[in-house]
C-alpha cells in the first residue's frame, strides 16, 4: 500500500478513502488506516463475525507497515520509475493477500465487513464487494484522494493474483480447500468463496 502511494498513479479503493481522511485531519494514511480498520470492526458486531489474531494483527500492523514504508522510501518524479513500482506494489499486495488468509486467522476488517454482509443479506458476494468498493472509492474521491491508472489495475489485477497465491500458498486441507471455484462451496467452506476478493492487506 506504500508503495503504491509512491508510485503516485492513484490507490486502491480503502486507501483513496484513508488518505482522503488523512489530508482533512493531518493524521498519518498509515493512523487512519488503524483508526478506519478499528471501526470497521464495530460493524461486525451486529454481522456476528468473530475476530482472530490474523484481524487483530491487520489493524494494527498494516497502518504501521505503511507509515514505516513512507518513511523509507522517498517520493519519486519519474514515470519510468514509478510504473514498475506501481506493478510490483499490486503483485506484493496479491501475494499477501493469500499469504494471510491461508494462514487460517481471520480475515481482516475490510474482508470480513464483506463476508459478513454477503452471509446476513444473502446477496451475491460479488456484489456486496463491488458496493462496498465503489462506495468506499467514492467516498474517497471526493476527500481528496488519489484515484488514477493505478485504481483501475488494481481492480483488474487483484483478483486473479489473489486466487493464485491463495493455491500457492495453501496449507493443507483443513475443512476443505481455501480457494473458491464456479461452483457454490458448502456452509462449512463459506470463508473459501471469500477468499479471491479479499484486498486486506
Amino acid at each position: 500500500m506504500g508503495l503504491q502511494l509512491r508510485a503516485s498513479l492513484g490507490l486502491e479503493p480503502w486507501s483513496v478513502l484513508n488518505q482522503g481522511i488523512s489530508r482533512h485531519t493531518g493524521l498519518t494514511i498509515g493512523t487512519v488506516t488503524i483508526v478506519s480498520g478499528a471501526l470497521i470492526l464495530l460493524l461486525w458486531i451486529p454481522l456476528r463475525q468473530r475476530p482472530g489474531l490474523g484481524t487483530v494483527s491487520n489493524v494494527v500492523l498494516l497502518g504501521l507497515v505503511m507509515d514505516a514504508t513512507l518513511a523509507v522510501v522517498p517520493e519519486i518524479s519519474s514515470l519510468g520509475a514509478r510504473i514498475p513500482l506501481l506493478a510490483g506494489a499490486i503483485l506484493l499486495n496479491g501475494l499477501a493477500t493469500g499469504l494471510y488468509i491461508s494462514a487460517r486467522f481471520g480475515p481482516g476488517p475490510r474482508d470480513g465487513l464483506m463476508t459478513g454482509l454477503h452471509r446476513r443479506t444473502g446477496r451475491p458476494l460479488r456484489l456486496v464487494r463491488t458496493c462496498i468498493e465503489v462506495t468506499v472509492l467514492a467516498v474517497g474521491f471526493l476527500l481528496g484522494g488519489s484515484v488514477g491508472a493505478g485504481t483501475v489495475i488494481y481492480a483488474l489485477a487483484i483478483g486473479p493474483l489473489a486466487q493464485f497465491s491463495l493455491r500457492f500458498f495453501e496449507i493443507g486441507d483443513r475443512g476443505g480447500r481455501v480457494v473458491a471455484s464456479s461452483a457454490t462451496a458448502p456452509a462449512a467452506t463459506a470463508p473459501a468463496a471469500d477468499a479471491p476478493a479479499a484486498v486486506d492487506r
